[in-house]
């Protein structure tokens, strides 16, 4: 069953891609790896899909993209089922349905009811049962959730689905829908909070059941129980029609656009990573005037892209720069590794304003003496660099000058003396000297951090982007000294001796990309492989990537190259 949802989300995605009908045999083909495909074979693999999902549909020998649900019904004419769970928990995967309430709404009347306790085959939590007034004793003898999800589909029939936080309620009736019938659902969805968001918002206090309850004043109160919250729903449902036809909403369409959250408007820019392919990359992306706006590293170009166009979860400057992109490039590359390289460099020269969290080296901070005291400085010192400016002015406060450039010395004595404060009951004092020490701590390990990194000596082989070659990373003196390609033959030989000359030369330490290069340090991807500044040592780990590279994806990823040797760990 999930294979044919994978498959028809893979289709809708082909279709699109085209930007019309997609013959069968090629879709065929590139859904099911097959070589050749007669349309007749082709049509028979793909019925099962395209019948099972509401947004496909034929067009004689191809397969398009169906007419939205609802684009021609008039507002007044639809049929609206208002429907309402109560569950046993809020994941779908791990919790039941217990109770199912629902409403039909027409001609905006309420005209019928439907309401089924349901039996979850597991205990109610003492939280569901205290909100819901549920019981065990209840439940027992209700009908099965499949049961209970059939009754409500022949209820509910091709109506216009509503509910309030309509994510929630339908992930439930999706999951036991495709249990039970091996397809979701297709009918319209409007979800009453983003409406009310979007047409009362600022008006309400906030987009809960209770507070656009009150302001409607529904003749019903929401109580969590599935058919009274339904019944307010539904009251709630018809208020906003009326304030959707005042803004020029006709049909069912109009109101489900209305409804959209925001990346569901962003959806419609999915185009732009259209023919991403599944390899490591960086993207970048562009406005209409070209400015870079964002700059980011994937180990999946194609997944990381689509997720930016699916999911709501995105911090506020990247959502910004969602509404202005208009062009996304990218760059393959063979590892994740060299591509986190490349994007830090790219935000280093760019700069783009979305890529706000990144860590900037003209910001960092050091520790040094002034007068009998230790003072957070900008200029450079034995102790640092640090990238918290806060916390280094913290620790500075709970150090003395004779304690530098070894603040650890300082922790023994700190600790006493908070231990002093708490005993004398100063406790005040105490806390200003908690926080003190607990950010003195946080240098302690930065410092400590760096001194292990810089110590490190390492090679680090990847794959590279080239069929057959492999990339070599001489990390050395706290910096990656060279990057260099190592082609199959005699060519490798020539590439690892530069790379081992530019590690015996002198050059300024690059706290950034030793960190990032840090962090495949510790947790090293299946892919690379870690081995120390000997010629043998790199070129036996460059055939080694060349030939896991070289492997079919299933058989690659049941394979990990050995990484640092037993004994040898770097951190």
């Amino acid at each position: 069953m999930q294979l044919r949802l994978d498959a028809a989300d893979r289709l809708v995605e082909l279709v699109e891609e085209r930007r019309g009908p997609v013959v069968a045999d090629e879709a065929a083909r590139r859904l099911f790896a097959l070589r050749a495909a007669p349309v007749a074979l082709a049509r028979s693999l793909l019925a099962e899909v395209v019948e099972a999902d509401a947004r496909l549909a034929w067009e004689g020998d191809a397969v398009s993209l169906a007419s939205p649900l609802g684009a021609d019904l008039l507002l007044e004419d639809a049929t609206y089922v208002v429907v309402d769970l109560e569950t046993t928990g809020l994941r779908p995967g791990s919790s039941q349905i217990c109770e199912i309430g629902a409403v039909r709404v027409n001609g905006f009347e309420i005209v019928d009811e439907f309401e089924t306790l349901v039996d979850p085959r597991e205990r109610l939590s003492p939280v569901v049962s205290s909100l819901t007034g549920l019981s065990d004793r209840m439940l027992r003898g209700a009908p099965p959730p499949g049961v209970a999800v059939q009754r409500f589909l022949a209820f509910a029939g091709d109506a216009v689905l509503v509910a309030h936080n309509a994510r929630f309620d339908l992930s439930f009736l999706d999951r036991e829908t495709e249990r039970l019938t091996g397809s979701r659902l297709g009918n319209p969805v409007v979800d009453t909070v983003s409406l009310a968001r979007r047409l009362v918002g600022g008006r309400v206090p906030g987009a809960s059941l209770a507070h656009l309850s009150h302001w409607v004043g529904t003749s019903v109160e929401p109580c969590h129980r599935a058919l009274p919250d339904a019944q307010a729903t539904a009251e709630v449902l018809i208020r906003l029609i009326g304030l959707a036809q005042e803004r020029g909403a006709c049909t069912v369409a109009d109101l489900v656009a209305l409804a959209a959250t925001r990346t569901r408007r962003v959806y419609d820019k999915r185009h732009l990573v259209h023919g991403a392919p599944p390899r490591p990359g960086v993207y970048v992306w562009r406005d209409r005037s070209e400015m870079v706006l964002y700059v980011g590293r994937a180990r999946d170009l194609r997944a990381r892209l689509r997720s930016y166009f699916r999911s709501d979860r995105q911090r506020p400057a990247v959502e910004a720069a969602l509404g202005a992109v208009e062009r996304i490039e990218w760059t393959v590359y063979g590892s994740e590794l060299e591509a986190a390289l490349a994007e830090l460099r790219l935000i280093r020269e760019l700069r783009p304003p979305a890529n706000a969290r990144v860590a900037r080296p003209d910001r960092y901070v050091w520790l040094r003496k002034r007068g009998d005291g230790v003072v957070c400085s900008t200029q450079p010192s034995p102790v640092g660099p640090l990238r918290s400016r806060r916390r280094a002015q913290m620790a500075a406060r709970a150090l003395q000058a004779d304690e530098l450039p070894q603040p650890a010395r300082a922790l023994p004595r700190a600790r006493r003396r908070l231990a002093e404060l708490s005993a004398a009951h100063r406790f005040e004092d105490a806390a200003r000297l908690r926080d003190r020490l607990d950010a003195l701590e946080g240098v302690c390990r930065e410092l400590d951090r760096h001194a292990r990194l810089q110590a490190v000596a390492r090679c680090i082989v990847a794959p590279a982007a080239e069929p057959g070659h492999a990339r070599a990373f001489f990390v050395c003196g706290g910096r990656v000294c060279a990057e260099r390609s190592l082609p199959p033959g005699g060519g490798a030989h020539l590439e690892i001796e530069a790379g081992l000359a530019a590690t015996r030369r002198e050059g300024e330490v690059d706290l950034d990309e030793l960190f990032l290069v840090g962090q495949f340090l510790r947790k090293p991807p299946p892919e690379l492989r870690i081995v120390p500044l000997e010629k043998d040592a790199i070129l036996r780990a460059a055939a080694q990537v060349v030939k896991h590279a070289a492997q079919p994806v299933r058989a690659r990823s049941k394979t990990t190259l050995p990484n640092v040797a037993a004994g040898d760990a770097l951190f």
